[in-house]
């Protein structure tokens, strides 16, 4: 009996780096999903985050719409939506629509934490799109009655019943996630029967105890009979080592600025990276990310991968391919991103007999 290929997928936040646009950093993303559909990864997410100097994924709907527009196997999705910055009804309404756009390749990937800043948090209460934390669950139940084709059942106290659809005659659903980095989000996710992903590439801590309460708790769902869950990695792969760790090094720069509450600037290019060093705390920081992430050769870092998922008993990695930019690079691709997947992918492929 033959263990089967370890299945990869990809988080994408589309860096912006020194000089870029987001428009380049957009047309790089989406030929970047082209290519990963080439490759054969199962699934491209692109992640909410707001207000970053280094990142232009802020609306995932939009991305992922013009990514199904581009491919025609991968699935695409969010990863994710961060539910309390919008209204169930609206964020129901959109992934309909894209189920509609891409029907049986849709993921819809939600979390509970806000993705932003508290500026901008009070920018998206003061404009009344945001929804209740508190009602987190509640509105993910809304969600997948309001996706599904027979639509959602509204009671009004009068004794009257309304009934809601996200699009008027669906023929099918996206597939819904809880994605979190706590044992708040495995544990909500286990009880609805809906499938898991932990947030790894962010923080890897807990990732153990996640799995452990999602897996032992879980009940089953009309949609899902067993756990189903995948890894999230922070990956950069080159044909040399010294290559992939130079290319690692402005994403780990940007996270050390972000844990030190630094300014947050565009991506630096590595020889930007390498002209400004950082204090010691800095450096520290660094190196304790840096022990988290797989970087090196392809086949290295294809290799740990699959020890990794094998620990954790998944058959799906989910790749944020972290590669960094040389001056000179053309400004709407990312040659570093490309290269990572490619080499991964090409190190995981199964020699013909």
């Amino acid at each position: 009996m033959t263990t089967p290929p370890l299945a990869l997928s990809v988080l994408d936040l589309i860096p912006v780096r020194a000089g870029q646009s987001s428009a380049q950093a957009v047309s790089a993303s989406l030929d970047l999903v082209v290519r990963a559909e080439e490759l054969g990864y199962r699934r491209y997410w692109f992640a909410e985050h707001h207000n970053m100097p280094a990142v232009a994924s802020t609306t995932p709907p939009v991305l992922i719409a013009a990514a199904a527009g581009r491919t025609s196997r991968i699935r695409v999705g969010s990863g994710g939506v961060m539910l309390p910055n919008h209204s169930p009804l609206v964020v129901a309404e959109q992934f309909a629509a894209l189920e509609a756009v891409a029907p049986g390749r849709v993921d819809l990937g939600m979390g509970r934490a806000p993705g932003s800043d508290p500026v901008i948090t009070q920018l998206l209460f003061r404009s009344g799109t945001t929804s209740d934390v508190d009602r987190f669950p509640e509105h993910i139940r809304d969600i997948l009655a309001l996706t599904s084709p027979e639509g959602a059942t509204v009671r009004f106290s009068s004794g009257g019943e309304y009934t809601v659809h996200a699009t008027p005659a669906a023929s099918g659903s996206p597939e819904v996630w809880l994605l979190g980095s706590s044992d708040y989000s495995a544990a909500l996710a286990a009880a609805l029967g809906l499938p898991y992903v932990f947030a790894n590439h962010f923080s890897g801590h807990g990732l153990e105890r996640a799995l452990d309460l999602y897996r032992t708790g879980f009940q089953p769902s009309e949609t899902l009979a067993a756990p189903r869950t995948f890894l999230t990695v922070n990956a950069v792969a080159a044909p040399t080592v010294d290559e992939a760790e130079a290319r690692a090094l402005p994403q780990l720069r940007m996270m050390a600025r972000l844990r030190s509450n630094m300014p947050l600037v565009p991506l630096e290019t590595v020889e930007q990276a390498r002209a400004l060093p950082f204090d010691a705390m800095a450096d520290s920081l660094m190196s304790q990310t840096r022990a988290t992430w797989f970087v090196g050769t392809g086949d290295s870092v294809a290799a740990e991968l699959t020890a990794f998922a094998a620990r954790h008993g998944v058959d799906e990695v989910m790749l944020s391919p972290i590669a960094g930019a040389f001056d000179g690079e053309p400004l709407d691709s990312a040659d570093g991103r490309v290269q990572t997947l490619s080499q991964v992918a090409d190190a995981l492929v199964p020699v013909a007999a």
